[in-house]
């Protein structure tokens, strides 16, 4: 696959790590193909609500550096805001966080949760990158594109705030590598029947693949787009 002659920066905002591979893994991989940087930023580490073990927490932090290894991810970074409870934490305190990552590493496009989600940390962690991206002259951002997560995006109260799909990534070429990558969080798949099972996963990007005529696709919802 040839390389673009002007690669771009891309930031992927997640509350928990496992969101960036269920919610655009193939997209991040499509991009690093293209000769793209992607940064991914964790806004908790996934288990806190679970009283779970420091082993526990160390575990889920090694599967994301494995899936960053795999994906070719060129950097991550876990903030320790609490999981499940960042509806606790002035939002401010949460905005700074984000906009020092955007400052350092300038990115022209980042990909985050959708605002409608029912977990809350998606929500707060879309509105502390919308509120961190503030439209400003010379802002590094041009593009913020919200993925869907299965278990979350799909179990909030019907018609409020639907995930309105307007730009699909055809990840044909890249879904065994997502396959892989999703392997590394096995301790937050579960058995089918349920929404969160690999199956389920893989079969949802068949399904928005076979929307637009290609095997598999990530669908977004376009939140900026500034050409």
């Amino acid at each position: 696959m040839s390389i673009k002659l002007n690669s771009s920066i891309v930031l992927v905002v997640a509350a928990h790590p496992d969101d960036e591979v269920f919610g655009c893994g193939g997209t991040i991989a499509k991009h690093i193909a293209l000769g793209d940087k992607v940064h991914v930023v964790f806004m908790t580490n996934g288990v806190g609500s679970r009283n779970a073990s420091f082993k526990e927490a160390q575990e889920r932090r090694k599967a994301s550096q494995d899936v960053a290894n795999i994906l070719g991810i060129y950097s991550t970074q876990q903030f320790e805001f609490p999981d499940n409870k960042m509806d606790t934490i002035a939002l401010l305190d949460v905005v700074q966080s984000i906009e020092k990552v955007i400052d350092k590493l300038q990115p022209k496009i980042i990909y985050t949760h959708h605002a409608g989600d029912l977990n809350i940390d998606h929500q707060l962690t879309h509105k502390a990158v919308m509120t961190a991206c503030r439209p400003q002259p010379g802002f590094c951002v041009k593009e913020i594109y919200a993925f869907e997560v299965l278990s979350s995006t799909e179990w909030q109260t019907p018609g409020y705030m639907p995930f309105l799909i307007n730009k699909y990534v055809d990840i044909t070429n890249y879904i065994d590598l997502k396959k892989r990558a999703i392997r590394f969080y096995h301790n937050e798949i579960r058995p089918a029947p349920h929404t969160r099972s690999s199956k389920n996963i893989i079969r949802l990007n068949a399904l928005r693949g076979n929307f637009i005529g290609v095997e598999y696709s990530e669908a977004f919802f376009t939140v900026r787009n500034i050409s």
